[in-house]
């Protein structure tokens, strides 16, 4: 795949023309198709884009994606925030983008739901992703892998589709999850996230977490509330 940053890659600029080509802010990787950052801090510095995907992998966008599978309606300040997943969407949304709730289960159904919204839109679609990342105990977002597979896993579902246009972050989360498919399930239920919701008795989020492509629901943001 023809992912930025890859080896290979060669991004050829024209100098036909006269006119000075735009300046892009260097940490709002406007200058890509799809984006990747963490966080709230993350949300903000990417700015505005036509969709952007949050993805709480454990477990604030999986239980989104359950919820209203299960056809629900669920209120964005529902969200467990202890990642800031309600903030995260809402700022997103505020800056004008369409906010859809991504994880691995719905992954390949967020994947069409924006190549359906690229033909309605009639234009290239910008695409946000932003890992939500957990709060540490000093309220700083921590990594946590499961996002990282989350993110890479839908960007890699987007670039399975032709939209691969992704900059180096994107890329590499990409890279992350291709690289260790494989593995991701047994990686998720280690991770330090997983292992602190299974001392908390909560290890039937886990499960439902590391499950792959199980759904083609896509819970988008309305208003204040996720609907499919």
């Amino acid at each position: 795949m023809g992912w930025v940053g890859a080896p290979g890659y060669d991004e050829r600029v024209s100098t036909a023309s006269a006119t000075p080509p735009p300046v892009h802010p260097p940490f709002a990787q406007t200058k890509y198709q799809v984006r990747f950052d963490w966080g709230v801090a993350g949300a903000g510095r990417v700015e505005t884009a036509d969709v952007a995907v949050v993805v709480d992998v454990l477990h604030a966008t999986t239980s989104v994606e359950q919820r209203v599978s299960d056809g629900e309606a669920v209120a964005v300040a529902e969200l467990d925030d202890r990642g800031e997943t309600a903030q995260i969407a809402t700022l997103l949304a505020d800056a004008g983008a369409t906010v859809v709730a991504g994880c691995l289960r719905n992954r390949s159904a967020v994947a069409d739901w924006i190549i359906a919204k690229q033909a309605e839109l009639g234009r290239r679609t910008s695409i946000v992703v932003i890992a939500v990342g957990e709060l540490d105990d000093t309220a700083e977002t921590r990594f946590a892998v499961e996002d990282l597979f989350g993110a890479g896993a839908v960007i890699e579902a987007l670039g399975l589709r032709g939209i691969d246009f992704t900059s180096p972050e994107a890329a590499a989360a990409a890279a992350a999850y291709e690289g260790l498919r494989n593995g991701v399930g047994h990686l998720l239920s280690a991770s330090a996230t997983a292992q602190q919701l299974a001392q908390a008795g909560a290890t039937q989020h886990v499960q439902a977490a590391r499950e792959v492509d199980v759904s083609s629901v896509v819970p988008v943001l309305d208003g204040a509330v996720f609907r499919a």
